[in-house]
C-alpha cells in the first residue's frame, strides 16, 4: 500500500511539472503573440500614412511644379518606407527588420520635413482644401502611429522579460523564443513629430 502511495504523489508530481512547464510555453505563445499583433496595429497607421502621401505629393504638385526633385524624393521614401514595412510585418520581432524600418521611417520624416517646409512658401497651398483635409489626416496618423509603437514596445518589453527571467529562460531555450527588437528611433530629428500644418 505504502508503494502505490507513493507512486501516486510521484505522478502527481509528475503531472505538475508537466502542467507548470505546458502553463509557461503556452505563456511564451501568448506573449509572443500579442506583440505581433501589437505591430499589426503599427503596421495599419503605417499603412494608411504611406496612401495619404501621395494623396498630399499630388495635391502640391499643381503649386510646387518647380520642386519635382522633392517631391519625388518624398514618394521614393515613402516606397522605401512601406517596403521595409512589409517585411517588418512579416517577423516584427527581427532586429534587422526593425532596423530597417526604423531607418526608412527617419529617411521618410527628413523628406516630409523638407516637403513640408518648402510648401509653406506656397500661400495658395496653404489655403487648398485637399491640402489641408489630408493634412488633418496625416496628423491625426501620426498621433496613432505613435501610440501603436509605444504599445508594440510596450508588448515586446513584456515578452523579452518573460523569455529572460527564470524559469521561463529554460523554457525560451528549449521552444526557440527569441528575443524580440523595440522598434526604436535611430535618429534624434526622428524624434520629432511632422509637423503637417501651415
Amino acid at each position: 500500500m505504502g508503494i502505490g502511495i507513493g507512486l501516486l504523489v510521484f505522478l502527481g508530481i509528475v503531472v505538475l511539472c508537466l502542467f507548470f512547464l505546458v502553463s509557461l510555453y503556452n505563456n511564451l505563445v501568448a506573449l509572443r503573440n500579442r506583440y505581433k499583433n501589437a505591430y499589426a496595429q503599427i503596421d495599419v497607421q503605417l499603412k494608411r500614412r504611406y496612401d495619404l502621401i501621395p494623396n498630399i505629393v499630388e495635391t502640391a504638385k499643381a503649386f510646387m511644379s518647380h520642386e519635382r526633385d522633392t517631391l519625388e524624393a518624398v514618394i521614393n521614401a515613402r516606397n522605401t518606407a512601406m517596403s521595409a514595412g512589409q517585411k517588418a510585418a512579416a517577423n516584427p520581432g527581427d532586429p534587422s527588420a526593425m532596423q530597417n524600418l526604423s531607418t526608412a521611417e527617419v529617411a521618410l520624416a527628413g523628406s516630409m520635413t523638407k516637403f513640408l517646409g518648402l510648401a509653406e512658401a506656397y500661400p495658395e497651398l496653404r489655403s487648398n482644401q485637399n491640402m489641408l483635409a489630408v493634412q488633418e489626416e496625416l496628423t491625426s496618423t501620426e498621433n496613432k502611429v505613435s501610440f501603436a509603437r509605444q504599445a508594440f514596445n510596450d508588448a515586446v518589453a513584456t515578452y523579452n522579460t518573460a523569455c529572460e527571467s527564470f524559469p521561463g529562460n529554460v523554457m525560451a531555450g528549449f521552444g526557440k523564443f527569441e528575443k524580440a527588437s523595440f522598434f526604436e528611433i535611430t535618429a534624434p530629428q526622428e524624434r520629432e513629430v511632422v509637423k503637417v500644418k501651415f
